[in-house]
C-alpha cells in the first residue's frame, strides 16, 4: 500500500482511506456490527492505516463500532474524526432534521452547523471516549459554521493540538476562500472534498489550491456510492432507509450513463487486472492534487478489494483514454 505526506503534519497515510459513513447504518438503510469490525480489521491487514469517521455517523454509532474495533489495534490506526454537526443544543445555523434512517423533516433531531470553541471541545472529548484513544490523528471541520469566524475556529484547533488532543489539522466541504482563512490562522493540513469520475467539480478549484499549498486531499464518495462499481444495475432495489432509495442520482438515466462509463473505460481496468471500483479508485488517487481517497467498506471483502487499489500504477495511456471516456460523457446529453 502507497503511502503519501498528510499535509505537512509529517504523518504518513495509506493512499486508500476507510470511509466509515455506512458503518453507522444512518442513510445506508442499517449496518450489522460484526460485519463492520471485520471490515475495519480486514482494511487494517491490507495496510490501510488511515480511516475516517464522524460524531453525525449514526449519531455515534460508527466511532462507538470503531472503538471496539480497535481496541487491541490503535496503534496500527491513523484516526480521522470531525466536528463542526450538533444535535444536542440548538445553536449554530440549522442544517437538517432526522431521524435514526435519515434526513426527515419530520425528524425529531436537529442538526446544526455549530463550531463555536466549547461545541468543539465537546465533540472531541465524546468522540474521544467512543473510539477509546486519547488523541486524533486529524481532526476536521465537518461542515462550515457562517456564525463562527474561522479564526476563531482554528485558535481552537491548534490549542487541542498543542494539548496532545490531536495530531493534524483539516476542513471539509469548504471552499478556497474559507482555506484561506484557515491558513492565516495556523497550520492547515488536510481538505475534504467529495470527488469521483462523476464529480470532478473540485478540478480546477480545490485540488490545485491543495496541491500548490501541500495540503492533503482527501477524495470522499470516490465510487459515487455505488454507481461505479458495477454492482448498482437498473434492477438494483435499495433497502427501507437507504439514502439512495429516492435520490435522483440513482434514477434509471443515471444508472445507465455510469454504466456506459463502465464499459467505455473497461479495457483499462482488464489490462491492470481490476474490479470497475478498483480502477475507479485508482484513477482518483492518480489525479493532480488528490493524495487520499476514501472508499467505504461495508464487509472484510470490500475493505480487501479497495485495498488493492493502493498498489496500481497507472500509465499516461491509461489515463488519456480514460480522460476521453469521460469527455464523452460530459458531452453526451443527460
Amino acid at each position: 500500500m502507497k503511502q503519501r505526506p498528510l499535509g505537512s503534519s509529517g504523518i504518513q497515510a495509506s493512499v486508500i482511506g476507510l470511509g466509515t459513513w455506512a458503518i453507522g447504518g444512518w442513510m445506508w438503510g442499517g449496518a450489522e456490527e460484526r460485519d463492520s469490525i471485520r471490515a475495519v480489521h480486514a482494511a487494517l491487514e491490507q495496510g490501510i492505516n488511515l480511516i475516517d469517521t464522524a460524531p453525525v455517523y449514526g449519531f455515534g454509532e460508527a466511532e462507538n463500532v470503531l472503538g471496539k474495533a480497535l481496541r487491541d489495534r490503535r496503534h496500527k490506526a491513523l484516526l480521522a474524526s470531525k466536528c463542526g454537526l450538533i444535535w444536542n443544543e440548538e445553536r449554530g445555523e440549522l442544517f437538517f432534521a432526522s431521524d435514526e434512517q435519515g434526513p426527515s423533516e419530520k425528524g425529531p433531531l436537529r442538526v446544526y452547523r455549530c463550531l463555536a470553541p466549547e461545541a468543539i471541545r465537546r465533540d472531541v472529548e465524546q468522540t474521544l471516549k467512543r473510539l477509546k484513544t486519547d488523541y486524533l490523528d486529524l481532526l476536521q471541520t465537518h461542515w462550515q459554521d457562517p456564525t463562527t469566524p474561522i479564526g476563531d475556529v482554528m485558535m481552537t484547533l491548534m490549542a487541542l493540538k498543542q494539548e496532545g488532543k490531536i495530531r493534524a489539522i483539516g476542513c471539509c466541504n469548504a471552499t478556497t476562500r474559507q482555506m484561506d482563512e484557515y491558513v492565516a490562522a495556523g497550520q492547515l493540513d488536510a481538505d475534504q472534498e467529495p470527488f469521483s469520475m462523476l464529480d470532478r467539480r473540485h478540478e480546477k478549484d480545490n485540488l490545485p489550491y491543495c496541491r500548490d499549498r501541500h495540503i492533503a486531499f482527501l477524495a470522499y464518495s470516490p465510487l459515487a456510492r455505488g454507481l461505479l462499481t458495477g454492482a448498482v444495475t437498473e434492477s438494483r432495489a435499495f433497502s427501507e432507509g437507504d439514502m439512495r432509495r429516492a435520490d435522483p442520482l440513482f434514477g434509471p438515466e443515471q444508472r445507465r450513463r455510469a454504466a456506459e462509463l463502465l464499459a467505455a473505460i473497461r479495457p483499462v481496468a482488464e489490462k491492470h487486472g481490476l474490479t470497475s471500483a478498483q480502477l475507479a479508485l485508482a484513477w482518483t488517487a492518480a489525479q493532480p492534487g488528490c493524495t487520499h481517497v476514501l472508499a467505504g467498506a461495508r464487509t472484510a471483502r470490500q475493505a480487501e478489494e479497495n485495498a488493492k487499489a493502493g498498489d496500481v500504477e497507472l500509465g499516461e495511456e491509461d489515463l488519456k483514454l480514460i480522460r476521453e471516456a469521460l469527455d464523452r460523457l460530459d458531452a453526451a446529453p443527460s
